[in-house]
């Protein structure tokens, strides 16, 4: 349904807006997208359509993430070719709802161009979007160095280690500038989300977790007696 002249298109239509421009089976993802949100209102959302080459295959997928204030809805469809021609198409999805209180970490990575002449005004021109909720950790390991190029000693390994559950790279150059401002806009919305309800959710798990302290203890005491015998 279009709005009527004069007013504004809530979430739930810029939603749909959004997932009719990407064009990725729009009508087929809007109905899983509204389907995962089982009823709540959408707040803010993000939609991120990828496409890479495989040789002579062309491959897309998107990402839909909807959040609403209690949640974070995460969509994911691929398509895939069952046969050369292309006549044969499925679609995978995926769908996690994962409650803003369990959100651990919202990390936003920028890249800016020509910062020697930065104005207030200036948009970035990629944004990086990591989001961690479950304690995954992925980590990147390299041979070391020790910065001598004519050194051939074996320095072992390093490496870095980064906490995220899912990360969505947005470019200008790909996706367009409104692209970056929305992702910017998004992330900005959970955060927001995210540490509003913090305080509160601190305060319900102080007595949980003072009673899983006496039991620590008491089983530490335990262990101890069971050893002296």
């Amino acid at each position: 349904m279009n709005p009527s002249p004069g007013t504004q298109p809530d979430e739930a239509q810029r939603l749909d807006g959004s997932l009719q421009r990407a064009g990725f089976y729009p009508r087929m993802v809007a109905d899983v997208v509204h389907d995962a949100l089982d009823g709540r209102e959408p707040l803010s959302h993000l939609v991120h359509l990828e496409t890479h080459f495989d040789r002579t295959e062309v491959h897309r997928h998107i990402t839909v993430l909807v959040l609403t204030e209690d949640m974070m809805v995460i969509t994911h469809v691929d398509d895939q070719q069952l046969d050369e021609a292309g006549d044969q198409v499925v679609a995978q999805i995926s769908t996690e709802s994962v409650p803003v209180t369990q959100i651990r970490s919202v990390v936003l990575s920028y890249l800016y161009a020509q910062p020697q002449n930065y104005e207030p005004s200036d948009e970035a021109r990629e944004l990086t979007l990591a989001i961690a909720w479950s304690g995954g950790q992925r980590i990147d390991m390299g041979p070391a160095s020790c910065g001598d190029p004519q050194c051939d000693a074996d320095h072992g390994y390093t490496g870095t280690i980064a906490q995220e559950d899912i990360v969505l790279r947005v470019s200008e150059e790909a996706d367009g500038a409104d692209a970056v401002k929305n992702a910017k806009s998004f992330a900005r919305a959970l955060r927001r989300a995210n540490t509003s309800q913090a305080p509160a959710v601190r305060q319900e798990q102080a007595p949980l977790d003072q009673s899983r302290t006496r039991l620590t203890n008491l089983g530490g005491r335990t262990s101890r007696g069971h050893h002296q015998r």
